[in-house]
């Protein structure tokens, strides 16, 4: 008879990504920010030392974005882009224990006015953004400089402490954070707009069924339906707004001119129009700053396994776009 064998407990890494997080928010967030820093950019060499798949796939859209680099410029860019994807999650962790006048001086956008403009006007306002620099933080600016509330999507995540501690630090920044199931939150966000407000939507990776086909960087992905709609349906203003880092301790900013809905042309088609120049104006601002550009992912529908064309468990996602 064989011994009797003892079961190990099953590992959870849900509840370990929860510790993780709540680790985060409880103790990074009382570093002094120097020490912060280091930390951040010690954690993100040694993650990009160990060459393991995030860091590896980062590598590969970084050879899309930019072309003619040479193995060496590569790697010199995904170490780059590791300490550039550190820097976001070491300032949202201590975002909450920032000063307003640090989240004021912390972020420079150039062309603001095309922002101020928007919220001036009574059609509502979609700022569209890609994975660079901290968005967390922009939009803490948007709230305490110009005091201005918006509304944001994320979808649930496992455990459900998880999501509630993303809304919750959202929250507490001074968005509106509606979840991306169980509830309509297409029609909250187009209700926001239609009111004149304001609602911010990561949206260069589609993680549903309902994506729309885009040229980016010479090669198809697709790219969330909802900005574009969302302006044809409510009559919204949308401008892209891309983020970066410089070597100073404020991120830089820049927003872009209005997307115009096409005059002629199905709603299909110009939600299609639409949302290229969407990809267009996100691919200006990453080939500026590639380092600045967090996609640690599979993106081109060359790259993507047939499973993960219908989404992917675990990202945080809006009606066809992401808030992290």
């Amino acid at each position: 008879m064989s011994p009797l064998r003892t079961r190990r407990p099953r590992f959870d890494t849900d509840k370990l990504a929860d510790a993780l997080y709540a680790l985060g928010w409880s103790t990074v967030k009382k570093l002094p920010e120097g020490v912060a820093t280091g930390l951040g950019r010690r954690i993100a060499d040694t993650v990009w030392k160990r060459r393991g798949k995030g860091v590896l796939r980062l590598e590969a859209n970084l050879a899309r974005v930019v072309p003619d680099a040479t193995p060496q410029r590569l790697t010199e860019l995904s170490r780059a882009g590791m300490r550039s994807y550190m820097r976001y999650w070491m300032e949202s962790f201590r975002l909450p224990a920032w000063s307003k006048e640090r989240i004021r001086n912390g972020f420079t956008p150039e062309d603001v006015h095309y922002l101020e403009d928007g919220l001036k006007s009574d059609r509502g306002l979609i700022l569209a953004l890609p994975h660079m620099g901290n968005y967390d933080l922009a939009g803490a600016w948007v709230t305490t400089k110009l005091g201005v509330p918006f509304t944001t999507v994320a979808q649930r995540l496992k455990p459900e402490s998880l999501y509630d501690r993303f809304v919750a630090y959202r929250e507490g920044l001074g968005m509106e954070v509606l979840p991306h199931t169980g509830g309509s939150a297409f029609g909250t966000l187009a209700r926001r707009l239609r009111a004149g407000g304001l609602v911010c939507l990561v949206a260069d990776r589609d993680l549903s069924a309902s994506g729309i086909e885009v040229k980016f960087f010479g090669e198809a992905t697709k790219m969330p339906a909802g900005p574009a709609v969302l302006a044809l349906q409510t009559g919204a203003m949308l401008l892209p707004v891309t983020l970066w880092y410089d070597d100073s301790a404020v991120m830089r900013g820049r927003v872009h001119p209005e997307i115009e809905a096409p005059e002629t042309g199905t709603r299909a088609e110009k939600a299609a129009q639409m949302t290229q120049a969407l990809a267009d104006a996100f691919a200006s601002g990453i080939a500026d700053h590639p380092e600045d550009w967090h996609m640690l992912q599979r993106l081109w529908l060359a790259d993507l396994e047939p499973r993960e064309e219908s989404g992917a468990p675990g990202d945080p996602e809006a009606p066809g776009t992401e808030t992290a």
